[in-house]
């Protein structure tokens, strides 16, 4: 069974405490690893502030409701902003703060890591026309 963020950090209270000391990975695992979340900041990472329609369709999958959830918590925590023009219909744009830029390396890392084992796990065709997959 998967542990949560808390149980890897050793917290059994909700706020991520560890006895007297507050365990200063605990949050940020609990907000990074929700579902979406780092999909969500991957894609603006990748292209700069983001209306919320085009957002939604570089997520693919997400539904409107999930990503206005993910939006507003992350928004909450600090590691996006929400730019709202009152024009008919709302403009509505979404960015990283410095928050996230101060994590960005650390999903440009984790994207080339993706890529490495995808090109690892994909299958390989042989000669002989048989598909094989390819073993490090």
């Amino acid at each position: 069974m998967a542990k949560s963020a808390k149980q890897l950090a050793g917290s059994s209270k909700a706020d991520g405490a560890y006895g007297e000391h507050v365990c200063p990975i605990a949050g940020l695992l609990e907000t990074l690893t929700r579902p979406w979340t780092l999909h969500i900041l991957w894609a603006l990472s990748h292209n700069g502030p983001t209306r919320f329609g085009a957002l939604r369709r570089s997520v693919a999958g997400i539904s409107s409701r999930v990503l206005t959830e993910r939006l507003r918590a992350l928004e909450e925590k600090g590691f996006l902003y929400r730019d709202y023009k009152p024009t008919i219909p709302p403009e509505v744009t979404y960015g990283l703060t410095k928050r996230v830029k101060d994590i960005q390396k650390v999903l440009a890392d984790l994207g080339r890591l993706a890529q490495k084992w995808q090109m690892e796990d994909a299958p390989v065709e042989r000669g002989n026309g048989k598909v094989a997959t390819r073993v490090a």
